[in-house]
């Protein structure tokens, strides 16, 4: 139980580091317009047609930090701030998504995998959180059972964040590539896309340390032969 209450304490401490290091990345550089003053659908927009890739629709969306690209409609969604924003954060996270659309179009093997395992993730991530009320109150996952489900269930997720990291690590790639050689943004301004953009980053390194920290309390004692 200790060491429940310590990965659960660590994993936490690790995932809050890294939403403030977003969330405060994001207010500093939104504050701060890029020189060439275009908003991030503009920046997006001319990331897709230098990459030549068409049919993908540019929407205001959802709210602050919702910014995401949509694979099955071939939908890049801005939040409205990043959308029409002139700033150095707006450019960068719609660079950010039109690298997703870009590897979208190119069959990028990591993005497929994930589009293909975001189903049994799903069901994962409910077992993980249903499967310790249901076996508290009936006993039925109790010992081995109830460590082989939940080491599968969170084996599942864990994989799920292996395969998004070079996802999200190409997209970043890709999007700082293209504003930095088309001149979008200056070399002045590339601090900033950097520093939110890795920010932005840290937190799928967060989810896959808390995915393998819980997958590894369940499994180690399946292996040891200590399941009580």
């Amino acid at each position: 139980m200790m060491l429940f209450i310590l990965i659960t304490v660590v994993t936490m401490g690790i995932s809050l580091f890294a939403a403030a290091r977003v969330k405060s990345n994001f207010a500093k550089f939104s504050k701060v317009p890029n020189a060439r003053g275009l908003s991030g659908a503009e920046a997006a927009a001319a990331m897709l047609h230098r990459a030549g890739v068409d049919g993908v629709e540019i929407v205001a969306a959802g709210g602050m930090l919702g910014d995401h690209y949509d694979p099955m409609h071939k939908r890049l969604v801005l939040s409205p701030d990043n959308y029409q924003g002139r700033s150095i954060a707006a450019v960068g996270i719609a660079a950010h998504e039109a690298g997703h659309a870009i590897q979208h179009a190119n069959a990028y093997a990591p993005l497929k995998a994930r589009m293909l395992a975001v189903g049994v993730t799903n069901y994962a991530s409910s077992a993980v959180m249903w499967l310790p009320l249901i076996g508290m109150f009936t006993g039925l996952f109790h010992g081995t059972v109830g460590f082989t489900l939940m080491a599968i269930g969170w084996g599942i997720i864990m994989l799920f964040n292996l395969i998004t990291l070079p996802v999200e690590f190409d997209a970043t790639r890709r999007a700082k590539a293209a504003l930095t050689e088309t001149g979008m943004i200056s070399m002045d301004e590339k601090g900033g896309v950097d520093k939110v953009l890795d920010a932005a980053a840290l937190t799928y390194v967060a989810a896959f340390v808390t995915s393998l920290a819980y997958m590894l309390y369940y499994l180690l004692p399946l292996l040891l032969g200590n399941r009580d």
